[in-house]
C-alpha cells in the first residue's frame, strides 16, 4: 500500500471522528478491501482501527474542553457517546481525570 494510501486513511479519521466512522467506511474512501486496511492500518498506527478511532475521538474531547464552554453532555452526544457517563468512563481510562477535572485543571492553569 502506497505511503500516501496509508496518510490519507489516518487523516480520513481524524477529520470524521466525530461522526463515528467505521472501518468498512474508510475502507471504501480509500478503494482497498476492509482487510487490507485493517492489516496496513494497524502496522501503520500500532493499534486496531477501533481503538485508534477511539484515541482520536478522546483527542478531540478534550481539545473541545478547553476551547468551549460547552457542557460535557452536549460534546458527548456529538461525538456519539450514549451519555457524558459513558464518556467520562472512556476518558478517564486515557486521562487519568474525568473530563469536568481536566476542563477545571486547564481553565486554572490559564487563570494563573
Amino acid at each position: 500500500m502506497p505511503v500516501q494510501v496509508k496518510q490519507f486513511m489516518v487523516d480520513w479519521v481524524k477529520q470524521h471522528v466525530a461522526s463515528t466512522p467505521t472501518l468498512d467506511e474508510m475502507a471504501h474512501a480509500v478503494g482497498y478491501s476492509t482487510y487490507y486496511c485493517s492489516r496496513h492500518f494497524k502496522e501503520l498506527t500500532g493499534m486496531t482501527y477501533k481503538v485508534y478511532v477511539s484515541k482520536c475521538k478522546l483527542e478531540a474531547i478534550a481539545s473541545e474542553l478547553i476551547m468551549t464552554n460547552e457542557t460535557i453532555t452536549v460534546i458527548a452526544q456529538r461525538y456519539g457517546y450514549a451519555s457524558s457517563d459513558v464518556l467520562s468512563r472512556a476518558f478517564y481510562k486515557q486521562y487519568q481525570k474525568s473530563p469536568s477535572a481536566y476542563r477545571k485543571q486547564y481553565m486554572d492553569i490559564k487563570g494563573a
